[in-house]
């Protein structure tokens, strides 16, 4: 994923910066939808990272159903850095992989409305 890669070395690992990244764009998300994201991202490396960064504070999961949505942690100190940060840097993402990666529907077609 090229140019995605901008902050892996302080997050630790590509893996880690995709997953800030998505929740970044989306606000919330399940490791399923993550890991279908991008390319080179196991449901296991997404799940352990959504994990990793529930257990430092930054994010906070519930289930919804069957599946565990995790979303930004209000209480965190530093969500609004960090929030920044990453914002910064999709920013800085080519318009090609911005469009690829973050543009995904968030809600379903009008119904009638053409493809």
């Amino acid at each position: 994923m090229g140019s995605v890669r901008m902050l892996e070395g302080i997050f630790g690992n590509a893996s880690a910066e995709k997953v800030l990244l998505y929740l970044e764009q989306y606000e919330e998300g399940y490791a399923t939808a993550i890991a279908r994201t991008f390319d080179d991202l196991s449901l296991n490396m997404a799940q352990r990272q959504l994990e990793r960064f529930e257990r430092a504070g930054a994010l906070v999961s519930s289930l919804q159903g069957r599946t565990r949505l995790y979303t930004w942690n209000p209480r965190y100190p530093f969500r609004r850095e960090l929030r920044a940060l990453l914002r910064k840097a999709l920013d800085q993402l080519p318009a090609s992989e911005r469009k690829r990666y973050f543009t995904e529907r968030r809600r379903p077609r009008r119904a009638g409305k053409p493809l």
